[in-house]
Order: C-alpha cells, then structure tokens, then sequence
C-alpha cells in the first residue's frame, strides 16, 4: 500500500503528486501497447495460423512470422499494404513443379497451393488423368505431375473398329481399358509403351503358329539316252516311258486375322519314286544325195543297136540303175572308167545320165579300148 502520509503523520501532497504522474505513465503506456497488439489470420498456402503482431504492414507481419519472401511469392494484400486488427493476408509460394504432360516433360512455375491450381493454370481439360489427387498440396521444394489429356483413339481389332475418349497414358493400357487382350504372337501397330496422341489408330493383328498345311508334288524323272547305229541318225526312240515321282511336303503356317502370312517347310515324304526314261538315239548316217545330171547335151548317138544290146546284159536295159555295187547305169560304168572318159560332164555316175549321154561316154571308151570294158562285149555280135 502507498503512504501518503509524512513520517510526522501528516498529508504529503507532493508525493501524492509524483505517484499520479508516475501511474498516469503506466496507463498511457499500457494503452498504446494494446492500441498497437493486433491479431492477423496468416494463409500460407492454405496452412492458416492467427499471430499476434505490432507489425504495420503486410510484410512486417509476414517476416514476423518467418516466412521469407522471393520475388516470385504471391501475397495480398500487397506487401506495404497497412494491416488492422483481424486483417487476413494469404501467402502463395512460388514453386518449381516438373510435369509431364501427355509424355512430355517441362518445369512450371506456380505459386498455387494446390494441384487443382496447377491445372487450372495450364488450362488442361478438367477429364484428364492426373497422377496425384486434385487437393494434394505442392511443395516448394519440388512436386511432380504426370497429366493425361482425353484423346480419341481408333481400335482395329478382330474385324471390328471403334473409336473411344481415353486418358490413358500408353498404348497397352488403352488396349487394356478397351477390353483388348494380346496373345503372345499377337501384334499391335503401335509399341505398348508407346505414348497416346490424338487420333491415333492401333490395329491389333491376330496371329495364329499352330496350323500346318501338305501339298503332294511331282519330281521329275530322269532321262537316259543310249546310241544305236541301228536308227538314222537324228531318230529316237523311246524303250522305257519315263514316270514322274510323286513327295508329300508339310508346311509350319503362319495366319495373320485368318490369312496365310507365310509357311515354313518342316518335312518332306517320298511317295512314289520316279522312273527313269529309256530313250535310244539313231547315229546312223544317212546317204548323201548325189549330184543332179547337169543337162549337158550329148551328141548324136552312134552304135545304138549294139550298146542296146549289152546294156540288156549288163542292166536288163535299166539305164538308170544304181544297185550299190560300185556300177552304175545301162552300161555299168565304174566312177573311174566314167569319170576318166569324161563323163562328170553329164552327171556324177552313169545312173544319173540320160541314155545319149552314156553311149557317148561308151563310144569314147570303145574308141580307146575297144568292148573289153564290158563283159557283155560278146552280146554286141550275136
């Protein structure tokens, strides 16, 4: 308790007066502090927290709370903005988020708190695919976001097409949303893992290993050839007809949607063997043609009744007899006994020569030698 009151029990009005200026202080100090007390609400990318604060500004207040601010932070009110008592400043981080958007990467920068900014920013459809959920919070230090866009894609498959809206990010799960199941030897247009663009068409192809097909084949038979002196030559004749063999072949097929794509041969059988054709081949030469007569006129016959005469023996009176003994004609002139008596004239042998032109050729010969030449010689005079 203050005492007012002097030692001797009297009344001090000077003290009285020192301790009212001294609690008028106080209370003048105590109003000033709780005039300047202010409660702010914080939102810091949705984290919201109520300081206490002396601070005049938003960025007073801000720093009070350690929040560092970068230049590419989003505040408002603005940062030189006064603040009052229950004023509510909201803080957005600025953030380096790396998406992948339809397969492709690049590094954005946001200051939204939340996925469902980020893709508000971008301006995607709001039926992509999305990695994380929509109210996942970003992080500052570095978040990652995979979006898949709706694209229309074509399905060619089992005779069928369809078009569908996917958001899925590859071609294997495209097929697999679509109800299209790929067998081992199935083939798709487009790899599984490849990225889906719009518009794209995946043709899916049915491949069938397990069919065989046989063909049954002829084989050419063989053909021996055998000389015989016996036929002309240039003739042939076949002994032995020739057969053809006969193989089975088994082919491995490859169908692609129902249709040979290719076929592998994995056995051949023997059937039937074939048989050889016998043929035998003529070398036989055959007789050269001789020379026409050359239709040289003869001179008048001479002698005509007595070379009739031994041309009946020697020829039976055929003057164009060749028989292949080496004599020739009416007359039977040798080639030499022809020749040399100047015969080639008229022909090449005596059987080709008219009847004057032999009993030219005899006469010369008579002339010279008489009717020794002729064995018949004694026809002549009877």
């Amino acid at each position: 308790m203050v005492n007012f009151f002097k030692s001797d029990g009297k009344f001090s009005f000077v003290k009285v007066g020192t301790q009212m200026v001294v609690l008028a202080a106080l209370v003048l100090g105590l109003v000033a502090f709780v005039g300047n007390n202010k409660t702010v609400t914080l939102n810091v990318d949705g984290k919201v927290s109520s300081v206490q604060t002396f601070g005049g500004t938003v960025g007073q207040v801000v720093k009070s709370a350690k929040v560092e601010l970068q230049a590419a932070d989003r505040v408002w009110p603005s940062a030189d903005a006064r603040v009052e008592n229950g004023s509510v400043i909201n803080v957005n981080l600025a953030k380096a988020v790396k998406v992948s958007l339809d397969g492709a990467e690049k590094t954005v920068s946001t200051t939204a708190p939340d996925v469902a900014g980020l893709v508000t920013q971008l301006g995607v459809a709001s039926a992509s695919e999305i990695s994380v959920p929509k109210d996942a919070q970003l992080a500052v230090d570095g978040s990652f976001v995979a979006i898949s866009t709706p694209k229309t894609v074509s399905i060619i498959a089992d005779g069928k097409a369809a078009k569908t809206t996917t958001t899925a990010p590859n071609v294997g799960e495209v097929l697999k949303d679509a109800g299209v199941k790929l067998a081992a030897a199935d083939r798709s247009s487009q790899p599984a893992n490849a990225p889906v663009v719009n518009n794209m068409v995946i043709k899916v192809s049915r491949v069938e290993t397990g069919k065989t097909a046989t063909t049954t084949e002829e084989v050419p038979f063989d053909r021996l050839s055998t000389d015989s002196a016996q036929l002309a030559k240039g003739e042939q004749k076949v002994t032995q007809p020739g057969v053809p063999g006969a193989v089975t072949k088994t082919y491995k097929l490859v169908l692609v949607d129902g249709r040979e794509a290719s076929r592998t041969l994995v056995s051949t059988t023997a059937t039937r063997e074939p048989v050889t054709e016998k043929v035998t081949v003529g070398t036989k030469e055959e007789p050269k043609p001789e020379a026409a007569n050359t239709g040289a006129a003869a001179p008048a016959m001479m002698n005509v009744a007595m070379w009739d005469k031994i041309a009946q023996c020697e020829s039976t009176g055929n003057w164009s007899i060749n028989n292949g003994n080496g004599y020739y004609g009416g007359l039977q002139f040798d080639i030499q006994t022809w020749i040399g008596a100047g015969g080639g004239a008229y022909a090449p042998n005596a059987s080709l020569a008219t009847k004057a032109q032999q009993i030219d050729i005899a006469n010369r010969v008579y002339a010279e030698r008489g009717l020794s030449p002729w064995g018949c010689g004694w026809a002549a005079s009877s």
